[in-house]
């Protein structure tokens, strides 16, 4: 009976937890990949996309494809990146975020081309000095292997 009591209260203890750290979870920062890359997806090498704080992001591109991103810290160096994929579009045109302008607009305000038809995207992320996952999205016709690696996105609740 003893054991069966601190049993449960170790259970109740582990779920509390994990329940209370996701409520403290980094933010994410979705960027435009895309628009971010521009023309030079046209030629051919590396490519340096943004630089946020002291890391430096660059696309590596091949035959009009990104082959992978990279980035790398001033002082530490190479920093890993994971790949994500999703059927929603978490960055505009403009940078902002998709789920930060859902609500009710004047229809004057709401463009075709915000409208997702089903497109899948690419997003690469990292995570930065304030320990925030930055993540860069790109459209799946844009990336040479786009489902080699990555792993489905689920948003901050």
């Amino acid at each position: 009976m003893v054991r069966t009591e601190r049993f449960l209260t170790a259970v109740i203890a582990v779920i509390a937890l994990a329940v209370v750290g996701s409520a403290f979870a980094k933010a994410h920062q979705h960027k435009n990949g895309e628009q971010m890359l521009g023309s030079q997806i046209k030629t051919n090498g590396q490519h340096v996309i943004d630089k946020h704080g002291k890391h430096t992001v660059a696309a590596q591109v091949t035959n009009g494809k990104i082959a992978r991103i990279s980035v790398k810290h001033s002082e530490k160096g190479d920093v890993p990146v994971k790949k994500y994929k999703t059927k929603k579009k978490m960055a505009q045109a403009d940078g902002v975020r998709m789920a930060q302008t859902v609500g009710i607009h004047p229809a004057a305000y709401i463009q075709v081309q915000a409208t997702d038809l089903g497109t899948t995207y690419i997003g690469y992320s990292f995570i930065d000095d304030n320990g925030d996952e930055v993540i860069y999205w790109f459209p799946y016709e844009m990336i040479l292997d786009g489902d080699t690696g990555a792993i489905d996105y689920v948003p901050l609740a």
